[in-house]
């Protein structure tokens, strides 16, 4: 089976009403006082843009449903679902600059040159976060668009705008502009259980508005699918809720929902030899987009903690090859120097049984219980030594950069633009490209550099015939016009090319 990418993109009785109504009014008149209460704190206390934005917690319409019984309906789920999900639609250009030799000779770099364009189209889902226009969806969906409408329920139509994304989960958060939207309610996906019924919702050949219904059939499944498509400097986090709930190309970017009509995961992929349903689906856990998407919305990328350590499952060959006593946890292969296992004193060969009170038997469930957390987060692990004794260890999670604090907002505008990250050149590196000034760039994500055709690695050399010789001086170019550029470009293997930019 080859596992592939797909934009997937009670009746009550007259005494049971009679109680409702009884019920609700006693909580409107509660609703009087501490909720407001509680709600003005909240407003003026907050600092972060997510506390205050993604209010689907805070605002998502109540639900008195435990489950659905057998023989019951799966209506009231669907009615509390169906208007926080929307059709995206995509249009995709792709830029190619073709120089003239003859007349850059007499007037310089790029002059003469013609830009060639090809257009394209796609399409898939997203789920509304907030009242204010946040939505959730894939980053496979959006990563080369140059243009994204968003379609609700309602037919009304928006441009959206891309607040940030995130390859390694493959999430990204995108805003319209308005007021008013239907936010989907956010449940627990470490709650949801093997067997437990869940739907999902989604716009699967362009067909709007469909719900299927499905059970969970398994959690924290790690199928290989986004390290292929990650950038080099990318650890792809895979812990998938799998489910037999029926999506397709289209469904992708939509909403999981357990029988209360919550948010639980946003389906993702497919397992498939044709490229539609063939039984099993996967989704991004919604405990991870949380943490995700909230990153995103408070400083455009994901702030993301690491152990330090090379760690793999426990199979029975490892078991045995280092007399562990079971299969249980994950297996330390090497502790990283000067990383946050190493300064906790984790060592070679070591086993992690538990992050907090979590258990965590598979590489997967660990990576997702880190990936929920940032640097500076303080962690407690439950680690088995090789002579078998269970110590717990305090450790501070650092990022890439061996840093404990959050980088602020406009620390990584200083560093980042049109979806790329940059990174000054070396002595080293210039010398090796034999140029005296340019920027590199570090990462890319979706943005209109990337569809452009830029790559991780190429060197911004010019903008507009300018030399550039440091990151602020690109960003502040790249973000501070709003017409077209041309950048001059220098491959890793050392040729010289032009992109045509569209601002």
């Amino acid at each position: 089976m080859q596992f592939a990418f797909r934009r997937m993109n009670l009746k009550n009785s007259f005494i049971m009403n009679f109680l409702s109504y009884f019920k609700m009014l006693g909580l409107g008149i509660l609703g009087g006082t501490l909720p407001l209460a509680t709600y003005v704190i909240i407003e003026h206390s907050s600092t972060k843009l997510s506390e205050q934005v993604l209010d689907g917690n805070r605002f998502a319409r109540q639900v008195s449903m435990s489950g659905i019984p057998p023989g019951a309906d799966f209506t009231e789920a669907s009615a509390n679902t169906i208007n926080s999900v929307v059709h995206i639609t995509t249009k995709v250009v792709q830029t190619t600059f073709q120089r003239d030799p003859f007349q850059e000779l007499f007037y310089g770099p790029g002059a003469g040159g013609r830009e060639f364009k090809q257009y394209g189209a796609s399409s898939g889902s997203g789920v509304i976060v907030s009242s204010e226009g946040y939505i959730v969806t894939n980053n496979h969906v959006i990563e080369n668009a140059s243009e994204i409408e968003v379609i609700l329920n309602d037919n009304s139509k928006y441009t959206a705008k891309i607040v940030g994304a995130d390859p390694a989960t493959d999430i990204a958060v995108l805003k319209i502009e308005g007021s008013g939207f239907t936010p989907i309610p956010l449940g627990n996906s470490d709650d949801l259980k093997i067997g437990e019924w869940v739907l999902a919702v989604g716009n699967p050949f362009n067909l709007t508005s469909t719900v299927t219904a499905g059970i969970v059939s398994a959690k924290a499944r790690n199928i290989n699918l986004l390290s292929e498509r990650s950038g080099q400097d990318i650890v792809p986090i895979e812990s998938f809720i799998q489910t037999d709930a029926a999506v397709n190309p289209g469904n992708s970017g939509g909403a999981l929902v357990n029988t209360q009509g919550q948010l639980v995961g946003i389906n993702t992929a497919i397992a498939s030899q044709t490229g539609s349903y063939s039984g099993y689906s996967f989704a991004v856990p919604v405990n991870l987009v949380q943490k995700v998407m909230s990153d995103l919305i408070d400083y455009g990328l994901v702030q993301r903690g690491y152990l330090g350590v090379q760690i793999s499952d426990v199979s029975q060959e490892i078991k045995e090859k280092n007399k562990l006593p079971n299969l249980k946890g994950v297996f330390v292969a090497k502790v990283i120097e000067d990383g946050s296992a190493d300064k906790a004193g984790l060592k070679d060969g070591d086993v992690i049984l538990k992050i907090g009170a979590k258990e965590v038997n598979s590489v997967s469930s660990l990576q997702e219980e880190i990936g929920k957390r940032r640097p500076g987060d303080k962690v407690s692990l439950t680690v088995r030594r090789k002579d078998g004794d269970e110590v717990i260890r305090e450790l501070v999670l650092r990022n890439k950069e061996g840093e404990t604090s959050l980088m602020s907002k406009e620390e990584i505008n200083k560093s980042q633009a049109l979806g790329a990250s940059f990174v000054d050149l070396s002595d080293k590196e210039k010398k090796e490209l034999n140029i005296a000034y340019g920027v590199k760039v570090k990462t890319l994500g979706a943005g209109k550099l990337k569809t452009v055709g830029i790559n991780e690695g190429d060197v911004i050399l010019k903008v507009n015939n300018e030399p550039i010789e440091t990151v602020e001086e690109l960003t502040g170019k790249l973000s501070g016009v709003n017409r077209g550029v041309l950048l001059e470009i220098m491959t890793e293997s050392g040729k010289r090319d032009y992109k045509g930019l569209g601002l």
